[in-house]
């Protein structure tokens, strides 16, 4: 597929943004997205909701009835919606744990590609993605653009207690305070 033939994961943004919205459920974009939408690098791959655990039904059958196609993946913490094309995730409970509304609740309202929605707080981000670092996904290339750019938006003594129980996020850290990143 050539860069032309690729999925607009922009327009599928905003078309999922749009219906959730509408659902009246309180969602927050997270993942590339929203980190992007706080300064950081676009991301290529697909496009991150969050809801909560408790919503996930309701919103599946809500964007299945606006004519999105709504997928039911193995993994029982997202599903996935697609809008012409392009991959978005609808998370509900990351890194193994249900998400609760307050969490979404706390997400603040941008504007995102002339669409305003809810976006996770810089330092909620940099806890979900060093929360994903593991011995399968362990990519820094990825996770130190973005923790450079978000790096005057987050609280980094949140993101050291809220990820201390992971050796690769702690390592990660580690090696932002090493480089400058980040600043005590």
């Amino acid at each position: 597929m050539g860069v032309d033939d690729a999925p607009d994961l922009r327009e599928a943004l905003k078309t999922v943004a749009v219906a959730l919205k509408q659902s009246g459920v309180p969602f927050a974009l997270m993942g590339g997205y929203a980190a992007w939408a706080r300064g950081g690098p676009e991301p290529e791959h697909d496009v991150d909701f969050l809801i909560a655990d408790e919503d996930a039904d309701h919103v599946a059958q809500f964007l299945a009835g606006q004519d999105l196609d709504v997928v039911q993946p193995p993994e029982d913490w997202l599903f996935k919606v697609f809008a012409n094309g392009a991959m978005v995730d609808i998370i509900h409970g990351p890194v193994g744990g249900a998400v609760h509304r307050a969490e979404v609740e706390r997400a603040t309202t941008m504007e995102v590609l002339s669409v305003k929605m809810p976006v996770l707080e810089a330092t909620q981000l940099i806890v979900h993605k060093l929360g994903a670092l593991d011995e399968h996904y362990c990519d820094l290339a990825k996770v130190m653009p973005v923790l450079r750019a978000l790096r005057e938006q987050v609280d980094w003594a949140r993101v050291e207690r809220e990820t201390a129980d992971n050796d690769f996020a702690v390592a990660v850290l580690f090696l932002g305070r090493r480089l400058g990143i980040i600043e005590d």
